[in-house]
């Protein structure tokens, strides 16, 4: 009985020391930097809890999921891409939908010039550009010799310029789709995403902003002089100029922001709406001083891995930053909201893995 009472403590004690050993020193994908994260402002004042999201209705995606962006065209039809790679057309009014071109990529965030051609970030392809007939050519998928990574969101400025975000040059479409990624790059904090400016005058693209922890929602503002960027690791909003002799500076928008940022639009009168993919973790903010620690996180099994939640969140904010609307809905039934567009009385939802869209009227939806 001894020797069986020795025999099960020392399998039991081998047992915990390869799991102590697995947890210490097994290799992980992330090379973790030390931070600290901004205090969280909680669901309270601008941002108390309401269910004002609960009230959005489904709009049809044929069957296709992950309806990330939403946008419109000249003629007020709308697109989404969707995650098995197709754009999906509807008529004005988000009806009639059909299946108009597949990219054989993952379309993410999208835009319109002026001629008509459709502008698309596709996280496994780079920037494309779809003409009217709805034939496709890549156009870039390297800046400064660096290979894009993941393009995520794009917008283009009246004189043509198109402004497109690389997430993260590190964890891109060889590590798994858009979430994985962002997931690896808050969890190493480097700052490996990357801001991206394309000139089709010239053929040219070159970095504009550099060092962002998962470069996310782009759009020029109001009076086109400067570029906004979401970054989603560390919860804000960078406003970068794009003219004249301050090209180049860098000022914060907003930040310390209750969820984590995604896509970024421009509404009606004066405002942006910022979707908040999800709300932050506590954990994850208590860790950020501790690099080798949230390696220890990256080796959990899943099921007890900190993970994003469910809760159903955009924000309107003005070009100083102050907040004038926070619609939400805390039992997420429009999960991992990317986006919101304003657009003939309707703000239109999209999300990085629900099997449709979604759309409430706005202001009344109110």
């Amino acid at each position: 009985m001894l020797r069986l009472l020795v025999q099960g403590t020392l399998v039991l004690a081998t047992l915990a020391a390869a799991v102590a050993l697995y947890l210490l020193v097994w290799p992980v994908p992330v090379s973790p930097v030390a931070w600290e994260a901004p205090d969280s402002p909680g669901y309270v004042g601008v941002f108390a809890t309401n269910d004002v999201l609960a009230r959005a209705d489904s709009l049809t995606t044929l069957g296709e999921s992950g309806p990330e962006a939403i946008i419109a065209d000249a003629s007020g039809r709308l697109y989404t891409g969707t995650s098995d790679g197709w754009i999906i057309r509807y008529d004005s009014g988000g009806v009639a939908p059909q299946r108009w071109v597949r990219t054989g990529g993952r379309p993410l965030g999208m835009a319109f010039d002026s001629t008509g051609t459709l502008w698309c970030a596709d996280g496994a392809l780079g920037l494309i550009a779809i003409a009217p007939d709805g034939s496709l050519r890549v156009v870039a998928t390297e800046a400064d010799g660096v290979p894009i990574g993941l393009a995520d969101y794009v917008d283009v400025a009246r004189d043509g310029r198109v402004y497109f975000s690389d997430a993260t040059t590190k964890f891109g479409s060889s590590h798994g789709h858009a979430l994985e990624a962002s997931l690896l790059e808050i969890l190493e904090h480097r700052g490996n995403g990357r801001l991206l400016e394309y000139d089709p005058s010239t053929d040219s693209i070159r970095v504009l902003l550099g060092g962002l922890v998962f470069a996310n929602g782009v759009a020029l503002t109001h009076d086109d002089s400067a570029v906004l960027v979401t970054e989603t690791g560390s919860n804000r909003v960078l406003r970068v100029e794009r003219l004249g002799p301050g090209r180049g500076a860098v000022t914060t928008l907003i930040d310390a922001l209750p969820g984590f940022p995604d896509n970024i639009t421009r509404g009606e009168d004066g405002r942006y709406w910022i979707a908040l993919v999800s709300p932050r973790n506590a954990l994850v903010d208590r860790l950020a001083p501790y690099p080798f620690l949230r390696k220890v996180v990256r080796r959990l099994p899943d099921a007890i891995r900190p993970a994003p939640v469910n809760y159903s969140h955009v924000v309107a904010v003005n070009d100083s930053g102050r907040v004038l609307a926070s619609l939400q809905d805390p039992d997420g039934h429009f999960p991992m909201l990317t986006h919101a567009l304003e657009h003939d009385g309707w703000l239109y939802l999209g999300s990085l893995s629900a099997p449709h869209a979604a759309r409430l009227r706005w202001p009344d939806g109110r």
